[in-house]
């Protein structure tokens, strides 16, 4: 399965008027958040269900945030 998610795009547009630093942070999210959801895709295959769900908020004591998240898994039981 060959799914596009355009992470590194998405990224890579909404970065022009970032730092070098913050860049680099934004191409590193990227690349394991593309990881991630194939790691979700690869469960969904092996006959789970995923759900992605915010556990808690970081705040960085500037005004600058990010979700924290959990996985939310769901079998079918007649398949075990």
């Amino acid at each position: 399965m060959n799914v596009q998610t355009r992470v590194k795009e998405r990224a890579e547009e909404q970065a022009t008027s970032m730092t070098a630093e913050q860049q680099a942070a934004i191409r590193t999210l990227a690349n394991d958040l593309h990881r991630l959801n194939h790691a979700v895709m690869k469960a969904v295959e092996a006959g789970v269900s995923v759900e992605l769900v915010r556990s808690a908020r970081h705040h960085g004591g500037d005004g600058h945030w990010g979700d924290l998240m959990i996985p939310v898994i769901v079998t079918n039981r007649a398949q075990q």
